[in-house]
């Protein structure tokens, strides 16, 4: 469904991203992982578009991405961190975000609002709510149009434990129906019962790209954060 061949892109002197190659298929859970600073949210915004590498290309449902930026309508997208006008109310902001989307065309998937019980506070000012509340409305939006493709950037970050579970809950259900579900997370344990594979970056380059049965036997371990503790040092001795 999405594949990155041989993608490069510098920031100035830096390389943020290095000759990095990955194919992301529907049904798969994926976790991006590594440390801060190895190009995990330069890769993501690159697939979003929002970023043009310098070489190497993108292909999404075998088309470029530079020749076709309406798959952008595919693909439902939580930043870790969102930003709103702080005038608006969370029903303006959604209500916004149909608009663009011309939701009339669409079968809208509306059961986070519901779970998370956003519809009690439709009347809410996004600059009263607290960073929780504004996650839920990310990942509310993100899952609305029903996407094919889900990138979910840390989503579970400031979400108390009941939130976090029914968002948890939302992921296992949306993968069930063959969707692209990609995740980043410091929270490695939140992903245990979630992702199928794993992509670990290092200093912007692709370091392994495993199914996660494949990542377990290799470093003996069960948990995903044991597993990657497990190759952080294997490669730091290399």
């Amino acid at each position: 469904m999405i594949i990155a061949n041989n993608i490069n892109k510098k920031f100035g002197k830096l390389q943020v991203l290095d000759n990095v190659s990955v194919t992301c298929n529907k049904g798969e859970c994926i976790a991006l992982i590594g440390p801060n600073g190895s190009g995990k949210t330069t890769f993501i915004k690159c697939m979003l578009g929002m970023v043009v590498c310098d070489s190497g290309f993108i292909t999404f449902n075998s088309k470029n991405i530079l020749h076709d930026w309406q798959y952008r309508a595919n693909i439902g997208y939580m930043p870790q961190i969102g930003r709103y006008p702080d005038n608006m109310s969370i029903g303006q902001v959604i209500d916004m975000m149909k608009d663009i989307r011309s939701s009339k065309q669409l079968q809208l998937d509306e059961e986070l609002i519901r779970q998370f019980e956003l519809d009690e506070l439709m009347d809410k000012r996004m600059r009263t709510l607290s960073g929780g509340t504004r996650q839920k409305v990310s990942a509310s939006l993100a899952f609305l149009f029903n996407p094919g493709v889900l990138i979910l950037d840390e989503p579970t970050a400031g979400l108390d434990p009941v939130s976090s579970e029914i968002l948890k809950e939302k992921i296992i259900a949306e993968k069930a129906k063959g969707k692209l579900i990609l995740i980043t997370s410091h929270i490695l344990s939140e992903l245990d019962d979630l992702v199928t594979q794993v992509v670990y970056m290092q200093e912007g380059k692709l370091i392994f790209h495993k199914k996660i049965e494949e990542l377990r036997a290799d470093t003996g371990q069960e948990k995903l954060s044991k597993a990657i503790a497990a190759v952080m040092l294997k490669t730091k001795y290399l």
